[in-house]
């Protein structure tokens, strides 16, 4: 599944994507993909292509969130979620940084 959603990332063009393996953090999901897309038409286009490629496979999500909007679009594929932003919104929620950050990390922000 893993290869089917970045080929559906990259056939839609998608932008500074990136995976975060997330197992030992969270009992929610195995990994996480980040994109971003050029405009909210992008960003629901992206989404709903990977969507359909998961559909396809026989793996149809678990849930689609954000779509009216199409800032930041959530497609949860049970061990893969996948969140594809604008630019903007993915500055400014920083799950890159949120998901990455280790005990070294954590101890030295805490001071």
């Amino acid at each position: 599944m893993r290869a089917l959603v970045l080929a559906a990332l990259d056939e839609l063009k998608a932008r500074e994507v990136k995976e975060i393996d997330v197992r030992g953090k969270t009992s929610i999901t195995d990994l996480l993909v980040i994109a971003s897309g050029t405009s909210t038409r992008h960003v629901k286009s992206i989404a709903d292509e990977v969507a359909r490629v998961a559909r396809h496979a026989g793996a149809p999500p678990i849930g689609i969130e954000g779509e009216r909007e199409a800032e930041w679009v959530l497609v949860d594929l049970g061990d893969i979620v996948v969140h594809v932003m604008l630019p903007r919104i993915r500055e400014f929620y920083g799950l890159e940084r949120l998901w990455t950050l280790g005990p070294d990390a954590e101890a030295a922000a805490a001071g």
